[in-house]
């Protein structure tokens, strides 16, 4: 249940959804701009595109939005599921500063693939896809898996992931897969470097 949650996968639900709602409160221009003004826009960067102060909001703004319901619905729903667990394993603190490297990760890898991209990228779902990431290595110290490896896991959610990237999401929506692997390897990197 969600009153069940640890209080920062909480928040964090909480803050995805508050945010998410204020926004479509606005009106629709309204909503391109908050679109353009706080999603991570690679071609920032790379300068095809001004660079301005945005470029040094966004690659942590970016996660916060989401660019319709059953986006935000997957991602929260997601950030419930992995993000308690992780808690209880990591404890709060450093379960922010996990997905915050994540989230990170996520759009520069993004980046990386694609430089000129002036399409803003928007979700949460990098540092979610680190998450996951976490819930693997979990279960495979639980005996979870049995004698299958991590990698075996690890290759079919990175192939899913750039399938839909080629496919699209609902409706046809772009999906920025590289983030979604970026953050997901990010993940096993940073348990890595906490030593846990």
């Amino acid at each position: 249940p969600i009153i069940n949650l640890p209080p920062v996968t909480k928040w964090g639900v909480g803050v995805l959804l508050a945010v998410h709602l204020i926004v479509t409160l606005l009106p629709e221009p309204m909503q391109y701009d908050v679109f353009e003004m706080f999603g991570f826009v690679a071609a920032r960067y790379s300068g095809h595109v001004p660079f301005g102060w945005q470029a040094l909001v966004t690659p942590f703004s970016y996660a916060f939005l989401h660019g319709n319901w059953m986006h935000l619905i997957t991602n929260g729903l997601s950030l419930a599921a992995f993000g308690a667990g992780v808690e209880r394993w990591l404890g709060g603190r450093r379960l922010l500063l996990f997905m915050l490297v994540c989230s990170l990760a996520a759009v520069a890898v993004q980046f990386a693939l694609d430089p000129v991209s002036d399409n803003p990228v928007v979700g949460a779902s990098g540092a979610i896809s680190g998450l996951f990431a976490a819930i693997l290595v979990m279960m495979k110290r639980n005996g979870m898996m049995g004698n299958q490896g991590l990698l075996p896991m690890a290759l079919v959610w990175i192939g899913v992931s750039a399938l839909f990237g080629l496919t699209g999401g609902p409706g046809g929506t772009s999906i920025a897969w590289a983030a979604h692997i970026g953050g997901f390897l990010a993940g096993f990197v940073v348990l890595k470097a906490m030593r846990v």
